[in-house]
């Protein structure tokens, strides 16, 4: 019998809670609302910029959560001598994508905040690449490093109130616009050329690393290339792990590594996260931080079908049939997996597997799809 979809998100989530307190991160709990003002600050952070506001009875105007990392970055200490590890499971309010309806959305994630150190970054890469395939073996998680492409767009000459427009459609994948917008902005064919290669570069990192290595050489700083070529030497082995340049994030909030995780049967990505030590100045922190968000919704929109039936199974009886033995029927089936419906009348337009009718406690298949 077909699991129900609850279940399925259930024992996703659980998985992902056990996995998530091995690895020694404490579960975080928020309340629904924040102020309003911490999101209408950071806007271009949020997935959407619509948010549901209320008024309480103080005359302050609050917000039903749309993020979590805000407020976990807001609650946190502000200390780069320790290390915060954090994960929460959250319902978030906000449009789903590709609608304009709002959703109470069950996203699930990690933060660690304080002094993130490489094997910091290696963990949560590795605790990426695990909560993907809690979901599915069929998956990818696609690596990137904003600081690279930033110092990429220096070397080219790219202008610094441009550089947003020019991550935008490395992420769209937009090499032709892409390249008439440097034209316009004077980049050299050389610089163009440079940056179009770094795009082509996507592989396992075991197979591509090398040749990343090569081209930035002399382009990249040393200290940016290290840190780079040692976190993805040590995950090498990962074969589902790939080296991706045209992942990207905003400028203004993501500063180095991040990834996206891509499941097989859903368009878009179900996990996204990175360093966002841009967002942790923004709010005054002088803390680094970095994490990731799982997107459940994601898996009920995609991954599961429609149930073709209602139930299992409808059990008709009459007045023939004593109480205990409806009941030992009704026992029976439970017991060996199929959901029940049971009644004195066929209920309107519901979809079942098998029709059954009792009469004198015997009990006849009338129809069955089986």
């Amino acid at each position: 019998m077909t699991q129900p979809l609850r279940d399925i998100g259930e024992s996703i989530l659980f998985s992902l809670r056990s996995l998530y307190g091995l690895h020694g991160y404490s579960h975080y709990k928020m309340n629904k609302f924040e102020e309003y003002d911490l999101y209408a600050r950071n806007k271009d952070f949020l997935i959407s910029d619509s948010v549901i506001t209320f008024t309480d009875g103080n005359g302050k105007l609050l917000a039903l959560k749309p993020d979590v990392t805000l407020s976990i970055v807001k609650n946190s200490k502000d200390r780069s001598d320790t290390l915060e590890k954090l994960y929460y499971n959250e319902n978030v309010y906000r449009m789903s994508k590709g609608s304009r309806h709002f959703k109470e959305i069950m996203q699930v994630g990690l933060e660690c905040i304080g002094k993130v150190d490489d094997y910091c970054i290696y963990e949560v890469l590795t605790l990426a690449q695990k909560s993907l395939d809690a979901i599915s073996r069929n998956h990818v998680l696609s690596v990137s490093h904003l600081g690279i492409l930033s110092e990429v767009m220096e070397k080219i000459a790219v202008p610094d109130g441009s550089r947003a427009a020019v991550l935008h459609l490395i992420g769209e994948k937009n090499l032709h616009e892409l390249g008439s917008l440097l034209a316009g902005l004077g980049v050299c064919d050389e610089g163009i050329a440079l940056l179009r290669r770094l795009l082509s570069i996507r592989g396992r990192t075991d197979e591509v690393l090398k040749t990343t290595g090569e081209l930035l050489r002399g382009v990249v700083s040393d200290d940016t290339m290290t840190r780079f070529t040692s976190v993805l030497s040590a995950l090498a082995s990962e074969e589902n792990l790939h080296i991706d340049f045209s992942v990207v994030g905003d400028i203004h909030y993501y500063n180095g590594f991040v990834f996206k995780g891509f499941v097989e049967g859903i368009p878009t990505s179900l996990l996204s996260g990175g360093e966002y030590n841009m967002l942790m100045k923004k709010m005054g922190r002088s803390s680094e931080a970095i994490g990731f968000a799982v997107y459940l919704d994601m898996i009920e929109q995609y991954i599961r079908k429609p149930e073709k039936y209602d139930v299992d199974v409808v059990l008709l009886y009459d007045d023939t049939s004593s109480l205990p033995q409806i009941g030992n029927e009704v026992q029976r089936l439970t017991d060996g997996g199929e959901s029940v419906l049971s009644g004195s009348v066929l209920p309107e337009q519901i979809k079942y597997r098998k029709l059954m009718k009792m009469r004198n406690g015997r009990v006849d298949i009338i129809e069955t799809d089986a």
